[in-house]
């Protein structure tokens, strides 16, 4: 994930026709709809990340805060280069892609020294937070959790189940309103090995059909082998 993050943002600095200097965030104006406050805020990231790159890569993610005491809601948007899906926890059979998603855009609870101020109440509450997609981009990079944070990180070797073709995510995205695109898998990073040791291998998908490649070695690659407990980021194309 580290290596495309660079990879990327580097290409995009080449190519960044914003402007430069420190970057001066507007407050928008008052009485948007959240449409319209979505957009005023990808207009706003443009002005200092344009590129052909970010048209590609960058999706705007809705955070929606809910207070528990007035039920005022407080809704931001900012953007995202890939998103980062935690990996379920279930008994018996593999996770899909689609829980992963659902994990991600849960409903957390903030409570106790994670309270936020209320912007109606003006002061600490209890609070809902919850996650939608309010624009998706052209490819579409998806990371799979698999290193937990915990003292003595570990590697999860859980299997998930992610389509090749024609994945769905209408059910996360911030409007019912709103088509979301359907999306077909075009690249797997895998990670091989352990946390403090290990090897990548990429499976790519040019002209209809698939390929591996490790180091200088390329061969191909069966469609029943593309979903593997080593698959680690993935790359998914909006079809058109």
């Amino acid at each position: 994930k580290q290596w495309y993050q660079r990879r990327v943002r580097g290409l995009h600095e080449d190519l960044n026709l914003g402007k430069k200097g420190k970057r001066k965030i507007e407050d928008p104006p008052k009485g948007l709809t959240d449409t319209q406050l979505a957009e005023h805020r990808w207009q706003d990231y443009l002005n200092y990340d344009n590129s052909s790159i970010v048209k590609i890569f960058v999706g705007l993610l809705k955070s929606t805060l809910t207070c528990s005491a007035c039920n005022h809601k407080s809704v931001t948007f900012d953007p995202f280069w890939d998103l980062s899906l935690p990996l379920p926890r279930s008994k018996g059979n593999n996770p899909s892609l689609q829980s992963c998603f659902a994990e991600f855009t849960q409903e957390e609870i903030l409570d106790g020294e994670e309270k936020p101020t209320c912007e109606s109440c003006k002061k600490r509450q209890r609070c809902t937070k919850q996650f939608s997609i309010e624009r998706f981009p052209p490819i579409l990079v998806l990371h799979l959790k698999r290193f937990s944070e915990v003292r003595y990180r570990t590697k999860l070797s859980t299997k998930v189940d992610f389509p090749v073709d024609n994945l769905d995510l209408s059910e996360f995205a911030s409007s019912t309103d709103q088509e979301a695109p359907r999306y077909d898998l075009v690249g797997v990073s895998n990670h091989s090995g352990n946390t403090f040791s290990g090897h990548y291998i990429a499976y790519c998908r040019t002209t209809g059909r698939w390929h591996r490649f490790s180091d200088s070695s390329v061969s191909g690659l069966s469609r029943s082998d593309i979903v593997s407990p080593e698959a680690y980021v993935l790359f998914y194309e909006r079809r058109s």
